[in-house]
C-alpha cells in the first residue's frame, strides 16, 4: 500500500464486547476481595475500588474507541491509556481517603497528599488489564468482521462472475437458432419455423428468469429438452435421441445451463455435419458421492470447413463455472472417439436441503 495514503480507520466493535473484556478484570478484583472478608475496614475500600473501576470503564471505551476510529498509532495509544488509567487509578486513592474519612478513620493532619501514590498498583494494573483485554477482543471482533465482509465481497465477485458467464450463452446460442429460422424459412417450411419460434421463446424465458446458478437436475433436463425441440424442428429425423438417466438423481443438484451448451456443441459439429441420421447420447448416473454426466454424439459425415470455435466457447464457458462452483471438486474431459466425440462430467453429488417442519 501506498505510504501516502491515510490509513484506513478501525471500525470500533460493539459495547458488548467491552463489557465482555470487563467480565475477567472484575472476576480477578472479586477474588483478590475474598482474603478481606470479614475484615469490615479492608473489604469496604475493596469493594469501593471494584465500583470505581466499574465506573471508569465506560470513559475507557470511549476513549479507546475514539483512538481506533481516528487510526491513532500504537504507541500513542498506549501512552494515552497509560496516562488516563494512572489519573483513574489516583482518583481511586482519593476516593479511598473520602472513604476513610466517613468511617471516622484517624488520619493525619497535615494529610501527607504523597501518599495518594501509595497502593496504585492493584487499581492501576487492573484498568490496564481491561484497556488489553478491551483491545485484543475489539482486534479480534474487528478481524472477523472484516473477514465477514471480504467473504462476501468476494462471494459477491463470484456470483458476477458466474451470471457473466452464464447470460455468455444466450447471445451465442440465439445466434445459431436465429440460423435455424432463417433456413427453415428459406425452405419453406413455415409450420416448423413457426413452431421453432414458440419453442425458442419458451426456452429463452425460461432461462432468463432463473436467477439460481444451480438447479435439480430435472428443471435441468426439462430445459435441455425443450433445446433440443427447437433443434428436432430444425433437423427432422436427422436428429436422434437417447437417454439413460439413473435412478435417484432427478432432485441432484447442478450448474444451470450446464448440457445445453454441450448438447449445442454436439449437433453443431455433429449431427448438423451428417448426411444420415445421427445419435446424441445423454448418460446421467450417481457414482457414489459423485454425479456423473457425459454427452456423446456421432462425428460428421460431410467434410465441411468451418472451425470448432463455438465448440470451444461452449466448453471453455462450462469449464470456467464448474472451477468457480465446485473448485478442485470437479471433472472435466473432451475427447474425440472412434464414433464421434464424448464430454464427460464428475461433480459431487448433492440433495436440495429441506427444512425440518415444525410439530
Amino acid at each position: 500500500m501506498d505510504s501516502n495514503s491515510p490509513a484506513i480507520p478501525m471500525v470500533p466493535p460493539s459495547w458488548r464486547v467491552a463489557w465482555l473484556a470487563a467480565v475477567p478484570v472484575a472476576l480477578c478484583l472479586l477474588v483478590m476481595a475474598l482474603p478481606t472478608l470479614g475484615h469490615s475496614q479492608a473489604l469496604a475500600y475493596r469493594a469501593l475500588y471494584l465500583v470505581a473501576n466499574a465506573l471508569w470503564v465506560p470513559a475507557l471505551v470511549v476513549m479507546q474507541r475514539w483512538l481506533w476510529r481516528n487510526s491513532v498509532a500504537l504507541w500513542p495509544s498506549i501512552l494515552a491509556l497509560l496516562a488516563a488509567t494512572y489519573a483513574m487509578s489516583l482518583a481511586n486513592s482519593a476516593l479511598g481517603v473520602a472513604l476513610a474519612l466517613v468511617m471516622g478513620l484517624p488520619i493525619p493532619m497535615p494529610f501527607p497528599w504523597w501518599q495518594l501514590l501509595s497502593g496504585l498498583d492493584g487499581c492501576w494494573l487492573a484498568l490496564i488489564a481491561f484497556c488489553a483485554a478491551h483491545a485484543m477482543i475489539g482486534h479480534y471482533a474487528a478481524l472477523k468482521e472484516e473477514q465477514r465482509r471480504l467473504g462476501q465481497a468476494e462471494l459477491a465477485a463470484r456470483e458476477a462472475e458466474l451470471r457473466a458467464l452464464r447470460y455468455q450463452l444466450h447471445p451465442h446460442f440465439l445466434f445459431n437458432a436465429l440460423n435455424g429460422v432463417s433456413a427453415l424459412v428459406a425452405e419453406k417450411r413455415d409450420d416448423d419455423a413457426r413452431t421453432m419460434i414458440a419453442q425458442l421463446g419458451t426456452f429463452l424465458r425460461a432461462t432468463l428468469d432463473g436467477h439460481s446458478h444451480e438447479v435439480p437436475l430435472a428443471e435441468e433436463l426439462a430445459l435441455t429438452e425443450t433445446y433440443l425441440s427447437i433443434e428436432k424442428a430444425r433437423l427432422g429425423e436427422r436428429l436422434q435421441l437417447q437417454w439413460n438417466v439413473g435412478a435417484g438423481v432427478l432432485d441432484a443438484i447442478v450448474p444451470a445451463l450446464l448440457l445445453q451448451p454441450l448438447v449445442e456443441n454436439a449437433i453443431r459439429h455433429g449431427i448438423a455435419r451428417r448426411s444420415t441420421p445421427g445419435r446424441i447420447g445423454i448418460d446421467i448416473a450417481a457414482r457414489g458421492d459423485r454425479l456423473s454426466l457425459q454427452v456423446r454424439n456421432d462425428g460428421a459425415d460431410v467434410v465441411m470447413e468451418d472451425s470448432r470455435e463455438g465448440d470451444a466457447l461452449g466448453q471453455s464457458n462450462v469449464r470456467e463455472r464448474l472451477a468457480r462452483l465446485y473448485p478442485e471438486r470437479h471433472h472435466f474431459s473432451a475427447m474425440e472417439t472412434a464414433s464421434g466425440y464424448k464430454v464427460t462430467i464428475e461433480i459431487p453429488l448433492l440433495r436440495p436441503v429441506v427444512a425440518p417442519v415444525a410439530a
